[in-house]
């Protein structure tokens, strides 16, 4: 995904999720009655974000006739991936591992066993990686048990 930024504003994140929603593509005319049901918006401001949207590669546009349609360039998953990697690349090497600590020391069992899954499902796709042990199934890997606790 050919982006500058992958941070969005609220309206932005509003538009996507419309898009994001929807099975098909979309006019500016769609997304504006779709957004309507919640926001008071002018046809133009949601054309405007939309061609922002498209500008920075978040989205794809076709010309149907005498208009765009738009859709995603990216799963709603894909781009939050992406939005977390940019803010920790931001961070330098220090500041990262310290954010990165300080956020998985906030997150709950559930969500500590789900990343587990997650790593153990990575592993599972490129085994070459987890041999040559990738920094996060080092980081995320249940440590051994202690030789003698039968664990």
């Amino acid at each position: 995904m050919a982006t500058r930024s992958t941070s969005l504003g609220d309206l932005e994140r509003a538009v996507m999720d419309v898009l994001w929603a929807s099975p098909r593509d979309q006019t500016v005319r769609e997304v504006h009655t779709s957004l309507g049901e919640t926001r008071d918006l002018a046809y133009t401001t949601v054309m405007t974000v939309l061609d922002r949207l498209a500008r920075k590669g978040l989205t794809r546009r076709v010309r149907e006739g005498r208009v765009w349609r738009y859709q995603p360039a990216a799963t709603r998953e894909e781009l939050t991936a992406a939005s977390m990697r940019e803010s920790f690349e931001a961070l330098g090497a220090t500041d990262r591992r310290a954010a990165l600590m300080h956020f998985l020391g906030e997150a709950d069992e559930t969500e500590i066993a789900d990343l587990r899954s997650a790593l153990a499902e990575v592993e599972r796709r490129h085994p070459e990686e987890a041999a040559a042990g990738s920094r996060a199934t080092r980081m995320f890997r249940r440590p051994d048990p202690a030789p003698g606790t039968g664990g």
